[in-house]
């Protein structure tokens, strides 16, 4: 809201005038940034009634505002786990490594503006170097051309752009965008961190993004609902980190697969706004669709303290449909007693492998793992909030009190430009970094790969401790030596402080430059400030009201940016005699398949940002990356080239997969370089789920084994046809024929989830061509 409006809600000016706008329900703005788009809880609370005297019974949370979007609430099939749901979401927000691709296609589309909301956030693309203002001077000069492309893009077709130093996309819509019963999808896989506002905020591919910014209805299959019930009440060092970390050792990687996560229960009200988001945020790393709390008066205290009151007095008069009805029911219930549960950190290389940090020290040890501490990071977009900060100020100050600085390297990232401003004004930076500490920029760093590490040399074993939320091999320092761990931000500063795993701050004490032994305190900490946030400086750029004439620039000869040439159609035939470019042993992450750090800027080149493909993923004839045998010449080399040489040859060909494949990020690239490089088919015995949907997406066939085990059944050397495609229709297996170089041959079933629209992807060659056909259908 502008200030004066801000003044008018913090006033006695109050009830004279803002009561009367507020009776006018569907008036209260979605976003201050948007002053002519309006919340419509009334149209929520329609299809809410409608699906409820259909379904005839008590609804779920993640129910409500998932049915409550609905295209068509009266006639739409509702099944969990089984049928597709289409919905209307209100908003699109993407971050810049992927809004290039997204604009790019929508671009493609040839539409003249996005339908609904939408927001670029630029965060992916600044490196950790030096710190905040040397590091986003230097990610300024050198992503310019990306910078502009996506300016002038959302000038033009109607997106708002956080420019860079901004913050993280998704701390931004915490702090501006998400809202109780807001349905918001984002090209990010953290998008969930916006289930901490009561919100369904689903991380999605581009072309999901697409759908959406061109006003279609976009599809998801009718998720089922996991019940979080948490009791008790958070105290001392434990934290909201434990909570999901807790959670990612009950389900691990895939539990939350095609499910929400919906919290509830006594305990919820012991948990802070932005503590709920740092829960839902990691709610990512266990498959979920989203995570989701139940509005409350925590939620209305952050709507408030961030200029949002309007949105909080709303939300009161509808809590009704912002809150799970009694009775419902959960698909899966988990019951934790938070005033039992003890601190956690999880790893390393995989963020389900949870221990209570008062065991990691002994269990490091047992497995061989570095126990010195070689970095310490706080922040990014699961644990950048000012209690956040305040509790890793409050350990890093007991230190400084005790004349100790920390032991390992240190690193704070704070979550946005407001974040940044006030935990400078408050002193809370001043503490940090007195205590050791490297402020980087406002932006998402090494959490994503962005880090010029210098304190080791590749291949060199170490341990790091990170409040983020992946330890992927490899994902932080592109050293798949580095031992990642995942805790809460205060767990870290302590660990960072005494320089080892072997340390629990709980139990143990650490001595003073004087001598003496002393114990740290359990960090206490306000969730929001005194005075109001510190905005900080102005990084938004509204799009203007007709951006018609507005030039977007791509060069033809640009190494960063590639305008999008649509893919062929499928020609109607079964997919015969395709080459095997891999078979991967074991987790095979978008990490693996679309490799962040430096292939970043190649995000919106296609052509080059396929030289990454499959890069890190392990080929189970040789045990190693980025090695595989090219079946016309039997010699083994990257497999990018040998992809290229099959597309130059018109060879088509499969890759064969594990379990849980492309788990992990958002990255339609993961889909979009198989494809650009003539892949047709990923085999697998099971995918993550906005994986599987990209690869739909760009016209390739996601399928699963019917039998596991007959993953060991198809060799490397082998040739694979799918057969059956005239008669392609949802919930028909499909025959796959495997033929071995001794001229035998084994028939298998592949299962496929998809529905009917998505195979008209298929046949059309990609979902964007099929939305062209569509539209010249409609002229």
């Amino acid at each position: 809201y502008s200030p004066f409006f801000q003044h008018a809600l913090n006033s006695g000016v109050r009830r004279y005038h803002v009561a009367p706008v507020l009776c006018q329900r569907a008036k209260v703005a979605m976003s201050h940034f948007e002053p002519n788009e309006y919340i419509n809880y009334e149209k929520l609370e329609k299809n809410i009634n409608i699906v409820r005297k259909r379904l005839d019974r008590p609804l779920t949370l993640s129910e409500k505002i998932v049915y409550g979007h609905l295209d068509d609430p009266a006639k739409q099939e509702i099944e969990r786990g089984k049928t597709y749901l289409r919905l209307r979401p209100d908003r699109v927000a993407m971050q810049d490594a992927t809004a290039q691709m997204a604009m790019l296609q929508f671009i493609s589309s040839g539409l003249p503006k996005v339908a609904v909301p939408s927001t670029i956030h630029c965060d992916h693309l600044i490196e950790a170097q030096a710190g905040g203002e040397k590091d986003l001077q230097r990610a300024k000069d050198i992503n310019q051309e990306v910078y502009n492309f996506l300016s002038t893009a959302g000038a033009k077709y109607g997106v708002g752009f956080w420019k860079p130093g901004s913050g993280i996309i998704h701390q931004i819509i915490l702090e501006n965008y998400s809202y109780p019963g807001v349905m918001l999808i984002g090209t990010d896989s953290h998008t969930p961190n916006g289930g901490g506002l009561g919100g369904i905020c689903i991380g999605v591919g581009g072309a999901d993004a697409v759908d959406v910014m061109a006003g279609i209805p976009w599809e998801l299959k009718c998720p089922k609902v996991i019940g979080v019930k948490l009791t008790g009440k958070l105290s001392g060092w434990t934290s909201p980190k434990d909570v999901i970390l807790k959670v990612a050792g009950i389900l691990t990687v895939k539990g939350g697969t095609g499910a929400i996560i919906e919290y509830h229960g006594p305990g919820v009200d012991s948990i802070s706004c932005t503590g709920m988001a740092t829960i839902c945020n990691m709610g990512a790393e266990i498959g979920a669709t989203t995570s989701i709390f139940p509005y409350n008066e925590r939620m209305k205290k952050y709507l408030g303290k961030t200029g949002r009151a309007g949105i909080a007095a709303l939300a009161d008069e509808f809590k009704q449909h912002l809150v799970p009805d009694s009775g419902c029911h959960y698909d899966q219930v988990i019951e934790i007693n938070l005033s039992e549960l003890k601190p956690h950190i999880n790893g390393p290389f995989t963020p389900d492998l949870a221990h209570p940090v008062s065991d990691i020290g002994a269990v490091a040890e047992k497995e061989g793992w570095p126990v010195d501490i070689r970095v310490g990071l706080i922040g990014s977009c699961t644990n950048s909030s000012y209690e956040d900060m305040g509790r890793s100020a409050a350990v890093a100050k007991q230190a400084l009190a005790h004349g100790l600085k920390c032991k390992s390297k240190f690193t704070i990232t704070p979550g946005s430009e407001q974040i940044r401003a006030t935990i400078e004004r408050d002193g809370y930076a001043k503490i940090l970094r007195e205590v050791g500490g490297l402020v980087l920029a406002n932006a998402c760093g090494p959490c994503i790969g962005q880090w010029d590490r210098k304190d080791i040399k590749k291949g060199e074993k170490n341990t790091i401790v990170t409040s983020y939320n992946r330890n992927f091999t490899g994902r932080n320092d592109a050293n798949p030596e580095t031992h990642a761990f995942v805790t809460s931000p205060e767990i870290v500063t302590a660990l960072s402080i005494a320089g080892t795993l072997k340390f629990n701050p709980e139990t143990d004490y650490l001595t003073g430059a004087d001598g003496k032994k002393f114990k740290l305190e359990a960090p206490d900490a306000d969730e929001l400030p005194k005075l109001e946030f510190d905005p900080g400086q102005d990084t938004y750029q509204y799009p203007p009201k007709d951006g018609s004439g507005q030039h977007v620039d791509v060069s033809p000869t640009s190494q960063r940016l590639q305008l999008l040439e649509p893919f062929d159609k499928w020609d109607g035939k079964d997919l015969e005699d395709m080459l095997i470019l891999i078979k991967v042993k074991g987790k095979c992450t978008t990490d693996h398949i679309s490799a962040a750090g430096p292939w970043l800027k190649f995000r919106g080149h296609l052509d080059n940002i396929s030289n990454n493909l499959l890069i890190g993923a392990i080929n189970i004839e040789n045990g190693k990356a980025n090695s595989v045998r090219n079946a016309l010449t039997q010699e083994f080399g990257p497999v990018p080239d040998t992809a290229r040489y099959y597309k130059k040859m018109g060879i088509k060909w499969a890759v064969v997969g594990d379990e849980n494949y492309g788990e992990g990020s958002s990255r339609e690239h993961a889909a979009l370089e198989p494809r650009h490089l003539g892949g047709r088919v990923i085999i697998t015995k099971s995918f993550a789920r906005i994986h599987e949907t990209n690869l739909k997406k760009q016209g390739l066939l996601p399928l699963t084994f019917a039998d596991p085990a007959d993953y060991n059944k198809i060799h490397p050397v082998d040739k694979l046809s799918i057969v059956g495609l005239k008669d392609f229709a949802p919930g028909k297996p499909l025959k796959c024929i495997i033929k071995h170089p001794n001229g035998s041959q084994e028939t298998i079933m592949l299962n496929h989830t998809f529905n009917e629209s998505q195979i008209e992807w298929f046949q059309a060659g990609s979902a964007l061509n099929r939305m062209k056909e569509l539209q010249q259908k409609s002229k």
